[in-house]
């Protein structure tokens, strides 16, 4: 392996961290003004926030023109992470942390398997094998062990 794929990971994996954390917290902010919704949306501001500070910090106003004529799935992945932070925020009471973070990280691989295979939004094509199968399996496994 080569050097940036030792980087990438412990970095990919605080990032897991950081996801697992994000999601009782935000809970605990949804339990304090009695709205998932109103508090997936002021988590997803304060991380909006953080984002163009560092975007603003590193590269000024430069790469904010580059923003025009891109098509709509482009700039789908917002929905997607407001989805994906209210869903996270409500089924943790629900579910318990564990639970849902298998069910999180299950919804990911199975379209991650998907996504790899068919070399989706200009990704390279990575060959649907065993082993990775056997990966999500394993994942499904977890999460139904994590309600036994």
């Amino acid at each position: 392996m080569n050097a940036t794929i030792w980087i990438a990971l412990p970095v990919v994996v605080l990032a897991g961290a950081a996801a697992s954390m994000q999601a009782p917290i935000n809970s605990a902010l949804g339990r304090a003004v009695d709205n998932t919704l109103a508090a997936a949306a002021f988590s997803f501001g304060v991380g909006f926030l953080v984002l163009l500070a560092l975007t603003l910090f590193s590269s000024g106003t430069s790469v904010l023109p580059k923003f025009t004529g891109l098509t709509w799935w482009q700039l789908s992945g917002g929905a997607f992470g407001a989805f994906y932070v209210w869903a996270a925020l409500w089924g943790v009471p629900i579910l318990g942390v564990v639970t849902t973070v298998s069910a999180l990280i299950l919804g990911q691989m199975v379209v991650a398997l998907m996504l790899d295979t068919i070399g989706a939004f200009g990704l390279p094509v990575r060959e649907l094998s065993l082993q990775r199968v056997l990966a999500v399996v394993l994942v499904g496994a977890g999460l139904v062990l994590s309600r036994v």
